[in-house]
């Protein structure tokens, strides 16, 4: 390797005598980084969407290819939040492609020691029973002043804060409907 070659591979020399004299385009760039491409170079499109996670709304960038989503950004276009996103929205992608995501219904019977799959429609008639169940047995129509009620005591609600707005809102109407009072969100405690 000749001394000019080696001194055109020092950033530094490259930065001096170039036309880059910050160092912050081509001066700095190595050959390794010089073949790189964007995540999102090979996307087939991109859908804009809210972070699922809190109330602020931040913007988002959904960035799909074969009909898989490969990369979730800010969108730069977004007033609320510019481009940027918090550690819960920069980790989005993994609430919606992450290896731990449950893709089956778990179920551990009474006194059971493992779990057993479960058919979607038998687990949410299992569901459905029970909530019916609950709210009946803890129902008030009226007070002991004979004031009206209709609320039931039997069923309370606590959402998660990795449940997104669009769910913890009709989780609210939904137990609202059903009579219940005790209803809160992780977000807000």
């Amino acid at each position: 390797m000749g001394v000019r070659r080696w001194l055109d591979s020092w950033p530094v020399y490259r930065q001096l005598t170039g036309t880059d004299p910050l160092g912050r385009g081509a001066a700095a760039e190595s050959p390794s980084s010089a073949t790189l491409q964007p995540r999102i170079a090979d996307a087939d499109r991109m859908a804009c969407s809210v972070c699922p996670y809190c109330a602020v709304g931040c913007s988002q960038q959904v960035f799909v290819k074969d009909e898989r989503v490969i990369q979730i950004e800010g969108n730069p276009d977004s007033p609320i939040s510019r481009g940027r996103l918090c550690p819960k929205g920069s980790a989005s992608k993994q609430l919606v492609t992450g290896p731990h995501r449950a893709q089956k219904v778990l179920y551990r019977a009474p006194y059971a020691t493992e779990w057993s799959e479960l058919d979607l429609d038998q687990a949410m008639d299992m569901v459905t029973d029970r909530v019916l169940d609950a709210r009946a047995k803890g129902w008030q129509e009226h007070d002991d002043k004979g004031h009206l009620l209709r609320r039931t005591m039997g069923i309370a609600s606590l959402g998660g804060a990795t449940l997104d707005n669009e769910e913890n809102y009709l989780i609210k109407k939904l137990f609202t409907a059903m009579g219940a009072i005790q209803i809160e969100n992780q977000a807000r405690i």
